[in-house]
């Protein structure tokens, strides 16, 4: 299949999966007695109906594309990753333990520090689950999500003991961060500079895959492993490089969300933005640039849950319903893959083959080929 077609087939599979799921959650919103023409409606109306609604959206969106990468980018190397919150939370907790150990100094070099802070430590922690499955064998899903768990675990000690800060009574949390130290807004607008970093993460992710030869050879080894090692690439070293990429954008959005929305790091850390970030990731099958308008969109839904809860009584957490019937579609819909467009009604050799947890941007790459470009 050529790449327009696998392009195009990629996007008729995504979409389908968000009308499938849309239309499930209106059977489910149905189901419970309300109109499901208006949940519809009021989803969107709270998501984009007016510039009130698009900035929330786009605030929520920021830490999504982020977290969406430390998927998206492990994805392209083979790997599946599910431990974005880990690496999250402990971004987090990075950046707000930097002052008790340095003086930082003034300004946007303390703040650099504390955002550097927090993608070194969501970047390590994410690299220890491809390390294990290169060097011992363990399954990079299952390690990436108990790993998450330990660093959420890691969190609450300290936040709760040794970091808390006497002043928190009924809400345990860190010292918060010096003014001069938390990321402001965007001019005029109530969005972050997260947003920014967001974007700027996702299209120098796309670059580095589609434009330089490590970034390639990460491709070659998730798309193709023969061919990886009939060239001899050092495939344990790109694989925990594209992990710790990953886990090193979900590190930032920690650290943004404590440096931009809560200034110290506390329970409301731990708010399910790494396993939205994997619903994100899928369904943009895992490329960097698509992983801008997914996030904005679901960030979107996330902003609506709670005019949903105020005109039809639902609860605020019914648009996880929503993303939880989407995913479920999108695995689903890998079924597919393949088989959207056929020539004379014959699909291609093994389509409907490839797992959804390893995407395969290189696979049509043949031995001379990866010889030649890297």
């Amino acid at each position: 299949m050529s790449p327009l077609k696998q392009a195009a087939e990629g996007l008729a599979l995504s979409v389908l999966a968000l009308l499938g799921g849309l239309l499930m959650f209106g059977l489910f919103v149905w189901f419970h007695g309300h109109d499901p023409l208006q949940a519809w409606a009021l989803l969107f109306k709270g998501a984009f109906g007016d510039a009130f609604s698009i900035q929330n959206s786009l605030q929520r969106a920021a830490p999504l594309m982020l977290t969406a990468l430390c998927v998206a980018l492990p994805a392209q190397a083979g790997l599946t990753v599910i431990g974005g919150e880990g690496a999250l939370v402990l971004g987090g907790l990075a950046s707000a333990a930097l002052p008790y150990a340095l003086g930082l100094p003034q300004g946007a070099a303390g703040t650099a520090f504390l955002l550097i802070a927090g993608s070194l430590a969501g970047g390590a922690w994410i690299a220890l689950a491809g390390a294990l499955r290169q060097w011992r064998g363990v399954n990079e899903t299952i390690s990436s999500l108990l790993l998450g768990y330990i660093a959420i675990s890691v969190f609450k000690f300290l936040v709760e003991g040794p970091m808390r800060d006497p002043a928190s009574l009924n809400k345990p949390s860190t010292r918060p961060l010096e003014a001069s130290w938390q990321v402001g807004s965007i001019g005029s607008l109530d969005v972050h500079w997260g947003l920014v970093f967001g974007v700027i993460a996702c299209v120098a992710s796309a670059i580095w895959l589609s434009l330089s030869t490590h970034g390639f050879a990460v491709r070659v080894v998730g798309g193709n492993p023969r061919a990886a090692r009939f060239v001899g690439l050092p495939a344990n070293r790109l694989v925990v490089a594209a992990c710790a990429l990953g886990g090193a954008a979900a590190g930032l959005a920690g650290a943004l969300e404590v440096a931009a929305v809560h200034t110290a790091a506390n329970a409301a850390l731990i708010a399910g933005l790494g396993y939205t970030g994997i619903l994100v990731s899928f369904v943009a099958r895992h490329q960097p640039l698509a992983v801008i308008p997914v996030a904005i969109l679901f960030g979107g839904f996330l902003a609506a849950g709670s005019l949903l809860q105020r005109r039809m009584g639902l609860p605020d957490a019914s648009v996880q319903v929503l993303m939880g019937f989407s995913f479920l579609i999108i695995l689903a819909a890998e079924a597919l893959r393949g088989r959207l467009f056929k020539v004379q009604g014959v699909a291609e050799p093994g389509a409907g083959q490839a797992h959804a947890s390893a995407p395969a941007p290189a696979s049509d790459v043949s031995p001379r080929t990866v010889e030649a470009r890297a």
